[in-house]
């Protein structure tokens, strides 16, 4: 067995070779499509981060009218307090709401002319956190049921389904996107290990007559396609590794709070799926091709 392993592997890397120019056209192909995928697992899994970080800035903020009562607002906020879906009511004053709008505009480099007015606008509001982040049971009707206390109720959900929706467009658009591009390089496959068989038609005749097995014959070919994907998967990996830190920067500087970067699962994921990849689309393209031959 394992010398008919070494003889297979020896004769996959002699037909890649004698047939050089249309096997580096396949690994460039397999190469630009196992980038757009690697593309893809990078994109979605920073959508998918990006989610479960709003998700777990997802609050309902409802503003407190000036004229309300706070016993009037405590009683409210216990109330909220008491519903299932809620996990923590937190009470932000008018001093601290104009402390933390001072301060984005800060942070935006904008001018706050708030101390030439002399006045507050900024209301004070009640913040409530969710335990699920898609569940607001009766949350926002017991807030805007709150005649004289409550002046408008903001909540994060449509934030949050627009992230969802996006997320699953890009997720269809990218796996349809890379069907047509997997179908593309099995085609290439298929016909470079096709110009391999015909190149040495009369050496497989040979071998048939003598007795050779169509597993004999065929295993070298799918071993030639397995190096054109395993090739093609190495070049991916070597640009990524390479591509890593400058577009882990550029994303930082994009998303900027949202905690997305390359980190150790994200690597690992990207070396299976790349390599698996390359793998079954050049093992699968020389199947195809020899076995076409074969029953003849």
């Amino acid at each position: 067995m394992l010398r008919f392993l070494l003889f297979s592997i020896r004769r996959a890397w002699q037909g890649f070779w004698r047939n050089a120019v249309m096997s580096l056209a396949a690994t460039v192909t397999m190469t630009l499509m196992l980038l757009m995928l690697a593309a893809l697992v990078i994109g979605l899994s920073g959508l998918d981060a990006g989610l479960r970080f709003v998700e777990q800035k997802v609050e309902v903020q409802a503003f407190v009218a000036d004229s309300a009562p706070q016993t009037s607002v405590d009683a409210l906020m216990a109330q909220v307090r008491a519903l299932p879906e809620v996990a923590q009511v937190d009470y932000l004053s008018k001093a601290q709401a104009l402390q933390q709008w001072q301060e984005q505009l800060r942070q935006q480099g904008k001018p706050d002319y708030s101390s030439v007015t002399g006045t507050n606008p900024i209301p004070a509001s009640i913040l409530v956190k969710l335990k699920d982040p898609h569940v607001y049971g009766d949350v926002i009707q017991t807030l805007q049921s709150a005649h004289g206390i409550v002046t408008d109720v903001l909540e994060t959900q449509q934030v949050v389904n627009a992230l969802l929706a996006v997320t699953g467009f890009l997720r269809t658009a990218g796996v349809v996107v890379l069907l047509l591009v997997a179908i593309t390089v099995l085609f290439i496959v298929v016909n470079t290990i096709r110009l391999a068989v015909v190149a040495r038609a009369e050496e497989i005749e040979i071998m048939r007559l003598v007795g050779a097995s169509d597993a004999f014959i065929r295993w070298p070919f799918i071993f030639e396609g397995m190096l054109v994907g395993l090739f093609g998967a190495a070049i991916t990996l070597g640009i990524l590794a390479i591509a890593a830190q400058p577009i882990g920067q550029a994303v930082a500087t994009v998303v900027g709070q949202v905690p997305i970067q390359f980190d150790q699962q994200l690597g690992q994921q990207l070396v299976a799926v790349v390599g698996g990849a390359g793998l079954v689309l050049g093992a699968g393209g020389a199947f195809i091709s020899v076995r076409t031959y074969l029953i003849r």
